[in-house]
């Protein structure tokens, strides 16, 4: 079994679609999603679209720190395009980042996005 600072870290991002933008989030979303399947550390993403509300949920999961600062630098212009198309409502983390990873969330909540950072207790995974 794995220790809490071993584990991987879950990130779940609520994001509120601006009217009049969904199919230009989907494709946003679409070619993020194909890159970081491509290029990306992810261990796995996964977007759900609520039409009726116009909200989004996204998930990611990364083996560690290190995966998910690979991911913002070399995704960066995807998640600038996806943004042009919403807002971020609320940001989970799941897991413990390092202080770099930290840093970097810490500055959604400056912005007033609200974030939790939920350690992690205990659990295990069966990815090959």
């Amino acid at each position: 079994m794995l220790s809490p600072l071993e584990g991987p870290i879950l990130f779940r991002n609520t994001m509120q679609i601006a009217d009049g933008h969904l199919e230009g989030f989907r494709l946003a979303v679409r070619q993020a999603v194909e890159f970081v399947e491509e290029h990306g550390p992810q261990l796995m993403v996964d977007v759900f679209i609520d039409e009726e509300h116009m909200v989004a949920y996204s998930y990611q999961l990364y083996r560690d720190s290190d995966a998910i600062l690979t991911h913002w630098q070399m995704s960066d212009p995807y998640i600038r395009g996806v943004m042009e198309h919403c807002t971020v409502r609320q940001f989970d983390v799941y897991g413990q980042p390092d202080e770099a990873v930290l840093e970097g969330v810490r500055s959604m909540a400056n912005e007033g996005i609200p974030l939790t950072i939920n350690p992690r207790f205990v659990g295990f995974a069966r990815f090959t």
